[in-house]
């Protein structure tokens, strides 16, 4: 008995200590330029298709569960804030710097190369919805084949260095079929998105595609983990400012610091100095609490303080 308890002890500590060492990943829109005039032509209309494909690229990596995957509120937020545009999307540089300001590991960035209709017929008809009630043409086929092939690339954010390529190319045909039923987010103008992780455009003929273009890439950039260099960051850092439970300090995503951190805050009681050259040779420190890191930009940060006694500016931040 004792030693079933033992092995079960064991397995827990391993998957605990293996879910603290997910490598932290985001993902970018995937840029389109390049099929473009295909979407226009299938969709009626100018929607970023870049945003479906990076979503369920994002919903694979979370189902596999070897990355923990940033959220698309803080990339978005982070995006805004930089500028970033739509021809960053695909540039290993920007993306790195980038993702040192979201404080991941290492960030994906990809392009869709490939994206359109095989037809033997190419009479057009309209009408099929869209996730705002955008109306979105449907094609009669008598016989249809869509292709759908995409490129990543895994970039260390630190070096900017591609840690890997991935590659995925899908295909679906059908017999006396039509492609229809596209779900779409309104806006023209690049301003719209398909949604490419709704049952309806899983099951239309181009979204068979895509999936099957997603899937090998995602099981791809898994593989990839153990090429992501692992480290640990010391944390050394003071607070800036504290009020009603929040503190801010003075360090952020450049020094290693993330959404979900817990930092100790600790206050200097005394200091040891040399008696001869009135040297300090010792700080001794006491811990007061601890902080739960909410927000981060690239010099400071936001956590909420957990703690019998509320810290003070100049206290010490870290690990």
């Amino acid at each position: 008995m004792r030693r079933l308890v033992a092995v079960c002890g064991l397995f827990l500590l391993l998957a605990s200590t293996a879910a603290a060492q997910k490598k932290r990943v985001a993902v970018l829109d995937f840029e389109y330029g390049t099929v473009a005039p295909n979407v226009y032509a299938i969709f009626g209309g100018h929607y970023d298709i870049g945003i479906g494909i990076r979503d369920l690229v994002v919903e694979k990596l979370v189902q596999g569960g070897v990355y923990s995957v940033i959220e698309r509120a803080a990339l978005d937020k982070i995006m805004q804030e930089q500028n970033f545009s739509n021809s960053d999307r695909a540039n290993a540089s920007s993306a790195a710097k980038l993702g040192q300001l979201l404080g991941v590991d290492v960030i994906v960035i990809g392009s869709i190369t490939q994206f359109g209709r095989d037809d033997k017929s190419t009479k057009v008809n309209t009408g099929a919805f869209g996730r705002f009630g955008a109306a979105i043409g449907g094609v009669g086929r008598s016989k249809a084949k869509s292709v759908v092939a995409i490129t990543a690339r895994m970039i260390d954010v630190n070096t900017a260095e591609i840690l890997g390529v991935s590659t995925g190319v899908g295909e679906s045909t059908r017999e006396g079929t039509s492609l229809a039923g596209f779900g779409a987010g309104g806006g023209g103008g690049g301003g719209g998105a398909i949604d490419m992780t709704s049952s309806n455009f899983a099951n239309t003929i181009i979204g068979e595609a895509t999936n099957k273009a997603v899937n090998p890439v995602a099981r791809e950039l898994e593989g990839y983990s153990g090429r992501v260099a692992s480290k640990t960051v010391e944390i050394d850092g003071l607070v800036a400012d504290y009020s009603g439970g929040t503190v801010i300090i003075n360090v952020g995503s450049q020094a290693g610091v993330k959404v979900g951190d817990k930092l100790k805050i600790k206050r200097v009681s005394r200091e040891v100095k040399d008696p001869a050259t009135g040297k300090v040779l010792r700080r001794i420190e006491e811990t007061l609490g601890e902080i739960s890191i909410s927000e981060v930009d690239a010099t400071s940060a936001v956590g909420t303080y957990a703690g019998a006694t509320p810290p003070r500016v100049g206290d010490t931040v870290g690990n």
